[in-house]
């Protein structure tokens, strides 16, 4: 064994991060409160070098303003914070807050990225973002009407066998809103992978409205509360 895989076997903590798996109380935990107990791995002490090297990427004027204005938003969700016994009362829908944001951050010309399946709400998306006086530019996912057999797909890869059928093209989605210089693009129910790539070319910071779950109403998250009973196969080796 060489000295250079020797010296990273040496830096390795023994045990990998696992946050999701942390039961600790939410004001017990040490990433939350200073008296708090770290839990078995925990990144706030074991990845002392990659904590620091990501702290000094707000050194960065536009970074740190990014992330600034992102936490100022975070608050503004929650009213009456002056209150004590403070109880959180959440007040602002994702696509006010999504808005709110955007205004923060002085933006003017907004990219929306949307699924045909979500054509609709596309179209109300955009009336309200135009509502509050963002110029907004907006892309369908199938736009650019590229075959899905350039991606060597063949028919039993089709949803509709037997017709021609256009492949979803995000990295169009994403270098078109790159050519009409948006400042912040917004997703709205790209597929898994699809939304993948656009974050990959896409120039500008992108948020998510919703993503797509075709079963749930574009509710991913109601698999996960019913994992216990009527989406229990999901834990179902």
């Amino acid at each position: 064994m060489n000295e250079q895989v020797l010296s990273m076997k040496k830096e390795r903590p023994a045990t990998t991060p696992s946050c999701a798996a942390c039961a600790l109380p939410t004001f017990d935990r040490a990433c939350v409160s200073e008296e708090g107990t770290p839990s078995k791995g925990c990144p706030t002490f074991s990845r002392k070098k990659v904590l620091s090297d990501s702290n000094r990427e707000y050194e960065t004027p536009d970074v740190l303003e990014f992330a600034r204005q992102a936490s100022v938003q975070e608050a503004a969700c929650y009213a009456n914070r002056h209150e004590r016994p403070y109880v959180m009362q959440p007040t602002k829908t994702r696509i006010v807050e999504i808005c709110e944001f955007a205004e923060r951050m002085g933006y003017k010309r907004l990219g929306l990225a949307f699924c045909l399946g979500l054509a609709k709400e596309a179209a109300v998306v955009e009336e309200i973002l135009k509502t509050k006086g963002f110029e907004v530019i907006s892309v369908l996912c199938k736009a650019g009407r590229t075959p899905k057999e350039s991606l060597g797909l063949k028919e039993e890869h089709k949803i509709y066998q037997g017709k021609p059928e256009s492949m979803c093209n995000p990295i169009y989605q994403a270098r078109l809103l790159n050519h009409e210089k948006t400042e912040f693009n917004i997703l709205l129910g790209l597929c898994v992978g699809h939304d993948s790539l656009f974050f990959k070319f896409a120039k500008a910071p992108t948020t998510v409205l919703a993503v797509k779950d075709r079963v749930t109403g574009h509710n991913p998250l109601a698999a996960i509360y019913l994992s216990e009973t009527y989406y229990r196969r999901l834990k179902t080796p």
